[in-house]
């Protein structure tokens, strides 16, 4: 429904994935070689406590290309990780990763797993953390999306395709593959689970490479909660690889609450 009115104006925005800010985000070993690798001394090390938040929007680029119902969105994230307590440093801005993205959707008339309603997409996607070498982090991938209903939940899976970049003979060159071993640590799909009772919601994000012999991935939990008048709360829980761009090969715990701007459902 928000979608059919936006395409009637192109002037609005809608909600893309879910906007939040966490004023309060805890991790339980923060990455500090990156930071090291900057040029920083080890004896200003990152802090624990750190601030996060995201903003994520999409638009309607067209509607009715091959069918009734189906549209061609353009979409834009960032997320950006912020050590704002961590006045020995200045309180900069750690990391910020931005993510344009244009991609297809229509719904198809398919029951998975006994679901209610399906929707069927393709997408292109660059991700990238806007930094110079050796911090320069980014990837391109294609993308399917599958989403399905079922009841009180909605499921999605996103399979995707790494575009392949050129090797670098040195590290620091500008052009070439800044990250080539991602996939051993964001692998190849994540799937996505949504929950919603009342004014409650609660979400599962899984990323595995499904590679037994050095098996890595990620798992989130969200919940999402009333406060006051439209205000809502917001949990989240991480624990695994690829947080971040500039994290995407360390182990990340991390926790954090504040206050959501758009939810899923």
């Amino acid at each position: 429904g928000r979608e059919k009115a936006v395409e009637a104006n192109p002037s609005v925005l809608l909600a893309h994935r879910r906007n939040y800010f966490l004023p309060l985000s805890w991790a339980r070993h923060p990455n500090n070689t990156p930071f090291i690798e900057a040029g920083n001394s080890p004896d200003d090390s990152l802090k624990q406590i750190e601030a996060q938040f995201q903003i994520s929007l999409k638009t309607s680029l067209a509607s009715g290309l091959i069918s009734s119902k189906d549209a061609l969105y353009l979409g834009f994230t960032v997320r950006s990780f912020w050590q704002a307590y961590n006045s020995n440093i200045s309180s900069p801005f750690r990391e910020s990763n931005y993510e344009p993205e244009i991609f297809w959707i229509t719904p198809v008339p398919w029951q998975i797993l006994g679901g209610d309603a399906a929707l069927l997409g393709f997408g292109l996607s660059h991700q990238s953390n806007g930094r110079i070498q050796p911090l320069s982090r980014s990837w391109n991938r294609l993308y399917t999306l599958l989403i399905w209903e079922r009841n009180r939940f909605v499921f999605s899976f996103k399979p995707w395709w790494r575009i392949p970049e050129r090797s670098k003979v040195d590290p620091l060159q500008a052009n070439g593959d800044d990250n080539p071993d991602i996939e051993k640590f964001l692998g190849h799909f994540e799937f996505g689970a949504v929950y919603r009772k009342q004014a409650y919601e609660y979400s599962l994000m899984l990323r595995n490479n499904l590679k037994t012999d050095a098996n890595k991935g990620a798992i989130q939990f969200d919940f999402t909660f009333p406060v006051q008048g439209r205000a809502r709360g917001y949990a989240q829980y991480f624990n695994g690889y690829g947080e971040s761009l500039i994290d995407y090969d360390a182990h990340i715990e991390r926790i954090g609450v504040g206050i959501l701007l758009s939810d899923l459902l």
